[in-house]
């Protein structure tokens, strides 16, 4: 069996979770370890949050209080809000913890030694009344490009170009007001062009396996040429730049978060009890690493990360990133700092956890952007998961609770349609195995309710509630058949909806973990069975009012930046 070390894009820790957030990495990550998890594959999770940065220090500064205090608080927020989804990391940490500070001082003196740095000296504007550079997020001005107002040091909204804070018309200091001057500053870069080469053979080689949308996106940068890109700034709150004369400097967030998988891995390990364990996972090359991110960590992920994974030397590098589009919602495009967003521990205060990894699922943005509305994830629910998944296993049960003593009928003989559900089951379980292989979500999950609904036909076809007066042995069959089916269908769908199908296989008196190769094992003629109790109670119009009432208000109490 694979082994496999699975990362999703470390969250940044400047405001709660949204349901773009979930979509894009998070939960296609988990359906791809929980499927692992089941097939017996050793596979480790690894997350934490982006705790450096910019906007984190805006956010801190704004509450008076130190960013680590500010970061510590949204880690806490957003690791509730992932337990509560069901998103099942083996370690949730953070950048800003010693661990990792080592582990970044390591990986930036070893590049240097080796010649992969280059100090450059640098123009930068500088705010006197603050006393200090001003990073990109920290000065506004007019837009050079189309002249609007607001215009940020790293790009303009308005018209979405990116740009350099030097090229801004009229610049003022975000904090204070104040205009800022041109002031010479030494940043410490990587050279990127060094590993042009390298990068174009390694994604060569992953032409066939990877999205196209992240091979034709990597190439045609390195088309371009990689310039070479600065590691550090001057800030406070970051990573020491750990040379003689770098004081008042911290090593970017764009170079220090990607090494966060690693440090976090490295926690992973401490906790378990055995301190090298991480190496099997970055250093053995029989492992696999994939990294799940949105599309716009495409150019980290498989250009910058790679080249200082191949400069320091000895980690394995990507084996795949299943890079997915964005989520829009109600045809909008998400906006957290103007507050257009759903957020995650909001959505599933008011509807469950699973209603929610299955409607994301359904919509995943695997090859293009998804539309989240209101609307369709109520349809999605009632009609799909309440209506024939949830009526399906009602049905059964009921049935057998009532008709056969709540024990486990036999399989007496086995018609032509009893035959043809078995293998239907088969099928669907290689079928489905081959989705979940590839990081098709949607395929997956549409694989799944299509076995719900052959069960709803099948049982309609039998129609227990006429044949157990004619034929009790051929009722009692079918019965069983379709609790082979309900068995199947908690093992399937446990990746996709977590909580329900541990609720279906509590239904089985043996109760055994769940586990692909046994998903259609024979069943235990006379052995209890239970019901699991309404599944999925229907979410009414008024719930979904609500919820949409809630978001078009734009909760200015939300903690968001």
């Amino acid at each position: 069996m694979e082994r496999y070390l699975v990362t999703a894009a470390l969250p940044y820790a400047n405001g709660p979770l949204h349901l773009g957030h979930i979509a894009g990495a998070y939960l296609p990550a988990d359906i791809f370890v929980r499927f692992l998890r089941l097939t017996k594959h050793d596979a480790v999770f690894i997350c934490g949050t982006d705790e450096h940065g910019v906007p984190i220090t805006l956010a801190a500064e704004k509450r008076a209080i130190a960013p680590k205090v500010f970061v510590d608080e949204v880690h806490a927020h957003m690791e509730a809000t992932f337990a509560a989804l069901g998103i099942s990391f083996d370690n949730f940490s953070g950048t800003a913890r010693p661990a990792h500070y080592e582990t970044t001082i390591e990986f930036f003196l070893d590049l240097d030694k080796k010649g992969f740095l280059e100090k450059k000296s640098i123009v930068q504007l500088y705010c006197g009344s603050c006393n200090r550079f001003l990073p990109d997020r920290y000065v506004e001005g007019v837009c050079p490009r189309c002249s609007a107002a607001g215009a940020r040091g790293d790009q303009c909204e308005a018209c979405g170009s990116d740009l350099d804070q030097t090229e801004l018309v009229n610049p003022y200091c975000k904090i204070c007001g104040a205009i800022p001057v041109m002031r010479e500053t030494s940043h410490w870069f990587l050279k990127l062009s060094d590993f042009e080469g390298r990068l174009r053979e390694w994604l060569e080689s992953k032409r066939v396996a990877w999205k196209e949308n992240v091979v034709n996106f990597c190439n045609g940068l390195l088309a371009k040429g990689l310039p070479d890109r600065a590691i550090t700034r001057d800030l406070d709150w970051g990573v020491p730049v750990p040379l003689p004369g770098a004081e008042g400097k911290v090593i970017y967030v764009w170079f220090d978060a990607p090494i966060g998988y690693i440090s976090s891995t490295k926690e992973w390990a401490l906790k378990k009890g055995d301190a090298e364990a991480w190496k099997k996972y970055w250093q053995d090359p029989d492992t696999r690493v994939v990294h799940f991110i949105g599309k716009d960590n495409i150019v980290f992920h498989s250009l910058m990360w790679p080249a200082v994974l191949m400069g320091k030397g000895g980690y394995n590098l990507p084996w795949h990133i299943p890079a997915n589009e964005f989520l829009n919602i109600e045809g909008k495009k998400i906006s957290t700092s103007r507050g257009f967003a759903i957020w995650a521990h909001e959505f599933i205060e008011s509807f469950p956890a699973d209603a929610l990894r299955y409607y994301l699922a359904i919509i995943a943005p695997e090859a293009k952007d998804a539309d989240f509305t209101f609307k369709e994830f109520q349809a999605s629910y009632n009609n799909e998961l309440a209506d024939i998944l949830g009526n399906f296993i009602n049905r059964t049960i009921t049935f057998i609770e009532k008709y056969y003593n709540a024990v486990v009928p036999p399989l007496a003989g086995n018609d032509a349609e009893t035959a043809a559900m078995l293998a239907r089951i088969d099928e669907t379980g290689r079928t489905m195995e081959q989705a979940y292989a590839h990081f098709q979500v949607r395929r997956a999950a549409g694989l799944f309710m299509d076995l719900c609904r052959d069960a709803n036909k099948y049982f309609n076809d039998k129609a227990p509630w006429k044949s157990r007066k004619e034929d009790s042995a051929a009722c009692g069959s079918a019965l069983h058949c379709c609790l082979r089916i309900i068995r199947a269908l908690a093992v399937y769908g446990s990746p996709l909806i977590p909580f329900t199908c541990a609720k279906v296989q509590a239904m089985f008196s043996d109760a055994a973990p769940l586990d692909w190769k046994t998903a259609d094992a024979p069943l235990i003629v006379g052995a209890p069975v239970k019901s699991p109790g309404i599944l999925f109670p229907k979410i009414e119009d008024a719930a979904i009012a609500a919820e949409a009432e809630r978001f078009q208000k734009h909760d200015t109490n939300v903690p968001h930046t």
